[in-house]
């Protein structure tokens, strides 16, 4: 404290003792002791003192105790300066403890954005908070399920078993609370026995993997085929004498496998570079009338005059993309027609511009139709709605799955619609920035 907020103070004690030292003689003279006016100033003073000082300590102490409503008391001296130090030490904490949980609350907002299950656990496994990822992937509500423990909670035996175990080197696989995914559940450590259950819908990546070993599969099996076929003609016609017409006949089946896995392969390539190869543009623009006219021509020489084939007018439109890309996928819808329409039967391949701008390319035939239940999975590498009729017709099985990428890479979609026994009808979408009226 400083010598100027002394002086008040020390003015205050001279004056209380003055005015007590008067009192005194005044008392000292009608009682007859006159010393009584130098020990009654000198109590007084210090009574006076310990009454402002004890205002000021309960001044103080009732505004520490209703949480610092607003300014501390203002006096002066000692007890002055005292408030203002306690009043500016609290008002460094508040505001320490306000930038604390405003941080908080930014890192559990950025936690609770998180794609991944975020649940954290106390020393006893009891919930202390979640975000809604892992309250949707473990079934929990976030509020009420908080200290709660959490073997309570999920039940699942392996879950149990991995949490109690302490070994968390790897992840574990779970089946999701609705029963419709896959979970990948590790816990890390931290702190002081605490615990963090990290959870991660690998639903899509568990299928994609099972998708990649039905492929590898796939292709495994389907040049195995005709490499077995091939190896046996070639193992016959080098240990047998074969007449003639025999001859000719292991031939025309060798030239048949082997276009068989020539198409396969062509097809393999065709995916992997679609799936590889930037999405195209929209300033390289084709023409619609000779791409029809090309893909006509095509079609009308793949049947050989078993089909009755109609191709739609078209008028003077284009078309932005990869003209191979789109004659692929058109091709390939018109391949299958032919393929598995019966003799006699109508294709038909025809445009329409919508009221929206968009345009559709459909290709519709007459043939047996394709149940509702296969239809979800026709764009699917190598699925198979009948496995003996689509060899019987040189299918690889991979058709579909080509158009369906081209569609994509254009950003557009293909829809399905067929009934048994009513034909089916392949469209392709395509979005409005992609077509255009052709210049004069």
């Amino acid at each position: 404290m400083t010598v100027i907020g002394f002086l008040p103070r020390l003015a205050l004690v001279g004056l209380i003792v003055f005015a007590g030292d008067l009192a005194g003689r005044g008392i000292g003279t009608l009682t007859g002791y006159p010393q009584l006016s130098e020990w009654l100033g000198v109590v007084s003073a210090i009574v006076a003192l310990l009454l402002i000082d004890t205002l000021r300590i309960r001044r103080l102490m009732q505004w520490l105790r209703e949480k610092q409503p607003g300014d501390a008391p203002r006096s002066s001296g000692y007890w002055g300066d005292l408030a203002y130090l306690i009043e500016r030490a609290l008002r460094k904490r508040d505001r320490a403890i306000a930038h604390e949980r405003l941080q908080l609350q930014q890192f559990l907002s950025a936690i609770e954005a998180s794609p991944n299950g975020v649940l954290m656990l106390d020393a006893h496994d009891h919930v202390t908070w979640c975000n809604r990822v892992a309250a949707d992937h473990f079934a929990l509500d976030p509020q009420r399920d908080l200290q709660q423990r959490i073997t309570n909670l999920v039940r699942y035996p392996s879950f149990v078993s991995y949490l109690q175990a302490g070994r968390f080197n790897e992840p574990l696989l779970l089946t999701s609370s609705r029963g419709s995914g896959t979970l990948s559940v590790i816990v890390r450590p931290y702190g002081d026995g605490l615990r963090l259950v990290l959870s991660q819908d690998v639903t899509e990546r568990e299928r994609a993997e099972a998708m990649r070993r039905d492929f590898v599969a796939n292709v495994s099996h389907e040049i195995r085929t005709p490499l077995t076929v091939l190896s046996g003609f070639i193992e016959t016609m080098s240990s047998l004498p074969l007449s003639e017409p025999e001859r000719r006949r292991v031939l025309t089946l060798m030239g048949q496998q082997t276009e068989r896995m020539l198409s396969l392969v062509s097809d393999l390539l065709t995916l992997a570079q679609l799936e590889g190869s930037p999405r195209p543009g929209s300033d390289r623009w084709i023409g619609l009338g000779p791409l029809f006219l090309r893909l006509g021509t095509d079609a009308k020489a793949l049947s050989n005059g078993r089909h009755q084939l109609k191709i739609g007018e078209v008028g003077a439109l284009e078309l932005a993309g990869v003209e191979t890309e789109l004659i692929s996928a058109i091709s390939n819808l018109l391949s299958n027609a032919v393929r598995y329409t019966p003799e006699g039967g109508e294709i038909e391949l025809n445009w329409r511009l919508a009221a929206d701008g968009h345009g559709e390319i459909s290709v519709t035939d007459t043939g047996p139709g394709i149940a509702r239940e296969h239809l979800p999975r026709l764009t699917e590498r190598f699925y198979r709605v009948d496995g003996s009729r689509n060899r019987e017709t040189g299918g690889t099985g991979l058709g579909l799955s080509i158009v369906k990428h081209v569609m994509q890479r254009h950003g557009g979609e293909l829809q399905v619609q067929s009934e048994v026994g009513q034909g089916s009808r392949f469209t392709l979408l395509l979005p409005p920035t992609r077509v255009r009226q052709a210049a004069p």
